[in-house]
Protein backbone atom coordinates (compact mmCIF):
# COMPACT_ATOMS: atom_id res chain seq x y z
CA UNK A 1 0.00 0.00 0.00
CA UNK A 2 1.40 3.49 -0.82
CA UNK A 3 1.35 5.94 2.32
CA UNK A 4 0.42 10.16 0.81
CA UNK A 5 1.76 12.02 3.70
CA UNK A 6 -0.43 15.65 3.81
CA UNK A 7 0.29 19.12 5.71
CA UNK A 8 -1.95 21.74 5.49
CA UNK A 9 -2.62 25.48 6.52
CA UNK A 10 -6.53 25.16 6.03
CA UNK A 11 -7.68 22.21 8.05
CA UNK A 12 -11.11 22.72 5.85
CA UNK A 13 -9.74 21.60 2.97
CA UNK A 14 -10.22 18.70 4.88
CA UNK A 15 -8.78 16.00 2.65
CA UNK A 16 -9.91 12.23 2.30
CA UNK A 17 -10.50 9.60 0.02
CA UNK A 18 -13.38 10.55 -2.33
CA UNK A 19 -16.68 9.29 -1.55
CA UNK A 20 -19.88 9.34 -3.68
CA UNK A 21 -22.58 11.10 -1.77
CA UNK A 22 -26.20 9.61 -1.92
CA UNK A 23 -28.32 11.43 -1.21
CA UNK A 24 -26.12 14.34 -2.57
CA UNK A 25 -24.21 14.94 -5.78
CA UNK A 26 -24.14 11.00 -6.44
CA UNK A 27 -27.71 11.25 -6.78
CA UNK A 28 -31.15 11.03 -5.03
CA UNK A 29 -31.15 7.19 -2.89
CA UNK A 30 -33.76 5.58 -5.87
CA UNK A 31 -33.51 2.00 -5.87
CA UNK A 32 -32.38 0.07 -9.23
CA UNK A 33 -36.42 -0.95 -10.18
CA UNK A 34 -38.45 -0.49 -13.18
CA UNK A 35 -39.71 3.11 -13.68
CA UNK A 36 -36.93 4.72 -11.65
CA UNK A 37 -35.06 7.54 -13.11
CA UNK A 38 -31.26 6.30 -13.24
CA UNK A 39 -28.63 8.07 -10.81
CA UNK A 40 -24.95 8.20 -11.02
CA UNK A 41 -24.54 5.71 -8.18
CA UNK A 42 -26.26 3.29 -10.39
CA UNK A 43 -23.16 2.81 -12.57
CA UNK A 44 -20.47 0.84 -10.69
CA UNK A 45 -17.59 1.79 -13.12
CA UNK A 46 -18.65 5.64 -12.79
CA UNK A 47 -18.69 4.74 -8.80
CA UNK A 48 -14.79 3.13 -8.77
CA UNK A 49 -13.23 5.99 -11.04
CA UNK A 50 -14.81 8.95 -8.93
CA UNK A 51 -14.05 7.29 -5.69
CA UNK A 52 -10.12 6.78 -7.21
CA UNK A 53 -8.74 10.10 -6.09
CA UNK A 54 -8.92 12.42 -2.91
CA UNK A 55 -11.87 15.08 -2.26
CA UNK A 56 -10.79 18.75 -1.34
CA UNK A 57 -13.84 20.63 -0.04
CA UNK A 58 -13.71 24.79 -0.36
CA UNK A 59 -12.03 25.85 2.82
CA UNK A 60 -13.59 29.46 2.85
CA UNK A 61 -16.93 30.61 4.54
CA UNK A 62 -18.04 32.75 2.02
CA UNK A 63 -19.12 31.53 -0.61
CA UNK A 64 -17.58 32.79 -3.96
CA UNK A 65 -19.33 33.24 -7.68
CA UNK A 66 -17.16 33.25 -11.06
CA UNK A 67 -18.62 34.53 -14.10
CA UNK A 68 -16.16 35.34 -17.45
CA UNK A 69 -17.97 37.98 -19.48
CA UNK A 70 -16.74 39.83 -22.59
CA UNK A 71 -13.05 38.24 -21.97
CA UNK A 72 -13.26 39.76 -17.84
CA UNK A 73 -13.41 37.35 -15.11
CA UNK A 74 -15.67 38.54 -12.00
CA UNK A 75 -15.33 36.85 -8.14
CA UNK A 76 -18.41 37.80 -6.53
CA UNK A 77 -18.38 37.25 -2.48
CA UNK A 78 -18.31 39.08 0.41
CA UNK A 79 -14.86 37.97 1.75
CA UNK A 80 -14.33 41.35 3.76
CA UNK A 81 -10.41 42.55 4.30
CA UNK A 82 -7.89 40.03 3.87
CA UNK A 83 -6.71 38.46 6.95
CA UNK A 84 -3.23 39.49 6.72
CA UNK A 85 -1.72 43.23 5.26
CA UNK A 86 -0.87 42.31 1.42
CA UNK A 87 -2.36 39.20 0.58
CA UNK A 88 -4.21 38.88 -2.53
CA UNK A 89 -7.98 38.53 -1.39
CA UNK A 90 -10.16 36.81 -2.33
CA UNK A 91 -7.82 33.92 -2.68
CA UNK A 92 -8.89 33.87 -6.88
CA UNK A 93 -7.21 35.55 -9.54
CA UNK A 94 -7.50 35.54 -13.54
CA UNK A 95 -4.74 33.09 -15.37
CA UNK A 96 -4.84 34.24 -18.92
CA UNK A 97 -7.84 34.94 -20.67
CA UNK A 98 -9.95 31.55 -20.24
CA UNK A 99 -8.53 30.34 -16.74
CA UNK A 100 -8.79 31.65 -13.00
CA UNK A 101 -6.81 30.32 -10.44
CA UNK A 102 -7.28 29.29 -6.31
CA UNK A 103 -4.01 29.38 -4.20
CA UNK A 104 -4.10 25.67 -2.46
CA UNK A 105 -2.61 25.76 0.59
CA UNK A 106 -1.80 21.93 0.67
CA UNK A 107 1.49 19.92 0.16
CA UNK A 108 0.55 16.03 -0.16
CA UNK A 109 4.04 13.67 -0.18
CA UNK A 110 3.85 10.76 -2.82
CA UNK A 111 6.33 7.99 -2.57
CA UNK A 112 9.20 7.50 -5.51
CA UNK A 113 7.88 7.06 -8.59
CA UNK A 114 4.46 8.58 -7.78
CA UNK A 115 2.41 11.80 -8.67
CA UNK A 116 -0.35 13.76 -7.98
CA UNK A 117 -2.58 14.27 -10.64
CA UNK A 118 -5.53 17.07 -10.38
CA UNK A 119 -8.85 16.68 -11.49
CA UNK A 120 -12.48 17.70 -11.92
CA UNK A 121 -14.43 17.10 -8.80
CA UNK A 122 -16.81 13.61 -10.28
CA UNK A 123 -19.99 15.19 -9.13
CA UNK A 124 -18.68 17.92 -12.41
CA UNK A 125 -20.16 15.73 -14.23
CA UNK A 126 -23.36 14.55 -12.96
CA UNK A 127 -24.23 18.66 -12.21
CA UNK A 128 -27.60 19.57 -13.98
CA UNK A 129 -26.83 23.09 -13.51
CA UNK A 130 -23.22 22.93 -14.76
CA UNK A 131 -21.73 25.50 -11.78
CA UNK A 132 -19.34 22.76 -10.63
CA UNK A 133 -15.37 24.06 -11.34
CA UNK A 134 -13.66 23.20 -14.29
CA UNK A 135 -10.07 22.04 -12.49
CA UNK A 136 -7.34 21.57 -15.30
CA UNK A 137 -5.99 18.44 -15.08
CA UNK A 138 -1.59 18.99 -13.99
CA UNK A 139 0.91 16.45 -12.74
CA UNK A 140 2.70 17.13 -9.92
CA UNK A 141 6.00 15.05 -8.70
CA UNK A 142 5.61 15.98 -4.72
CA UNK A 143 8.04 13.13 -3.61
CA UNK A 144 10.78 15.74 -4.13
CA UNK A 145 8.46 19.28 -4.44
CA UNK A 146 7.46 20.45 -1.11
CA UNK A 147 6.14 23.50 -2.61
CA UNK A 148 2.69 24.89 -1.78
CA UNK A 149 0.64 25.58 -5.30
CA UNK A 150 -1.92 26.79 -7.19
CA UNK A 151 -4.83 24.92 -8.95
CA UNK A 152 -6.21 25.84 -12.33
CA UNK A 153 -10.15 26.07 -13.38
CA UNK A 154 -11.24 26.72 -16.74
CA UNK A 155 -13.62 29.51 -17.10
CA UNK A 156 -17.19 28.97 -17.50
CA UNK A 157 -19.02 29.46 -20.23
CA UNK A 158 -20.87 32.56 -21.75
CA UNK A 159 -24.04 32.78 -19.24
CA UNK A 160 -23.29 30.27 -16.90
CA UNK A 161 -21.53 30.55 -13.32
CA UNK A 162 -19.18 28.38 -11.13
CA UNK A 163 -20.25 28.30 -7.61
CA UNK A 164 -17.59 27.83 -4.42
CA UNK A 165 -19.57 26.51 -1.40
CA UNK A 166 -18.49 26.32 2.07
CA UNK A 167 -17.62 22.81 2.84
CA UNK A 168 -18.34 21.24 -0.89
CA UNK A 169 -15.66 19.41 -2.73
CA UNK A 170 -14.53 21.33 -5.71
CA UNK A 171 -11.69 19.50 -7.08
CA UNK A 172 -9.76 16.16 -6.90
CA UNK A 173 -6.47 14.78 -6.39
CA UNK A 174 -5.56 11.33 -7.95
CA UNK A 175 -2.18 9.40 -6.77
CA UNK A 176 -0.72 7.76 -10.08
CA UNK A 177 2.51 6.52 -11.97
CA UNK A 178 4.44 9.50 -12.22
CA UNK A 179 5.59 8.13 -16.01
CA UNK A 180 3.33 6.46 -17.99
CA UNK A 181 4.96 3.44 -18.27
CA UNK A 182 3.05 1.49 -21.05
CA UNK A 183 2.77 1.28 -25.02
CA UNK A 184 0.53 0.56 -27.20
CA UNK A 185 0.05 -2.40 -29.94
CA UNK A 186 -2.62 -4.47 -31.18
CA UNK A 187 -3.33 -7.99 -29.98
CA UNK A 188 -2.03 -11.19 -31.86
CA UNK A 189 -4.68 -13.16 -33.54
CA UNK A 190 -4.65 -15.84 -31.02
CA UNK A 191 -5.34 -13.31 -27.72
CA UNK A 192 -7.94 -11.36 -30.33
CA UNK A 193 -9.73 -14.56 -30.37
CA UNK A 194 -9.12 -15.67 -26.84
CA UNK A 195 -10.87 -12.03 -25.73
CA UNK A 196 -13.79 -12.65 -28.47
CA UNK A 197 -14.99 -15.83 -26.49
CA UNK A 198 -14.89 -14.43 -23.33
CA UNK A 199 -17.11 -11.69 -24.37
CA UNK A 200 -19.19 -13.91 -26.39
CA UNK A 201 -19.54 -16.18 -22.67
CA UNK A 202 -20.39 -13.31 -20.97
CA UNK A 203 -22.89 -12.46 -23.51
CA UNK A 204 -24.54 -15.45 -23.70
CA UNK A 205 -24.67 -15.84 -20.01
CA UNK A 206 -26.14 -12.29 -18.96
CA UNK A 207 -29.80 -13.39 -18.75
CA UNK A 208 -28.74 -15.58 -16.14
CA UNK A 209 -26.06 -14.12 -14.37
CA UNK A 210 -28.19 -10.40 -14.72
CA UNK A 211 -31.77 -11.80 -14.33
CA UNK A 212 -32.77 -11.10 -10.78
CA UNK A 213 -31.10 -7.26 -11.48
CA UNK A 214 -32.61 -6.35 -14.79
CA UNK A 215 -34.52 -3.33 -14.58
CA UNK A 216 -35.36 -0.45 -17.35
CA UNK A 217 -35.25 3.05 -15.57
CA UNK A 218 -37.75 5.90 -16.58
CA UNK A 219 -35.99 6.85 -19.72
CA UNK A 220 -36.13 3.23 -21.36
CA UNK A 221 -32.18 2.23 -20.42
CA UNK A 222 -31.97 -1.29 -19.91
CA UNK A 223 -29.78 -2.33 -16.52
CA UNK A 224 -28.73 -5.00 -14.96
CA UNK A 225 -25.92 -6.22 -12.46
CA UNK A 226 -24.12 -8.82 -14.91
CA UNK A 227 -20.88 -6.42 -13.99
CA UNK A 228 -21.17 -6.06 -10.41
CA UNK A 229 -21.67 -9.71 -10.37
CA UNK A 230 -18.61 -10.45 -12.12
CA UNK A 231 -16.58 -8.21 -10.02
CA UNK A 232 -17.59 -9.35 -7.26
CA UNK A 233 -16.22 -12.75 -8.14
CA UNK A 234 -12.62 -11.35 -9.04
CA UNK A 235 -11.92 -9.85 -6.56
CA UNK A 236 -13.23 -13.15 -4.70
CA UNK A 237 -10.58 -15.00 -6.59
CA UNK A 238 -7.75 -12.28 -5.84
CA UNK A 239 -8.18 -12.63 -2.27
CA UNK A 240 -8.47 -16.14 -2.18
CA UNK A 241 -4.96 -16.14 -3.98
CA UNK A 242 -3.60 -13.53 -1.93
CA UNK A 243 -4.39 -15.41 1.20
Amino acid sequence: MNIVKYRYYQPRLAPRRTRVEVPGWGGEKVPRQDGAHEQGWHCLPFVEGAQYGVELFYPYETELCVRHENGAFQFEGDFGPPPTPGLQWPPFRSFGEGFYTLQLLLDLKVPEGMAVRAEPHPRYYLSPADDVPLAVPALLRTSWWPMINFVVFKAPPKGLVHVFRPGEPFMQLCIVPAEPDFALEPMGEEEAAEREVQSRRIHASRETLGQDTRWVSATHTVFDGTYRRILGAARARDKAAGD
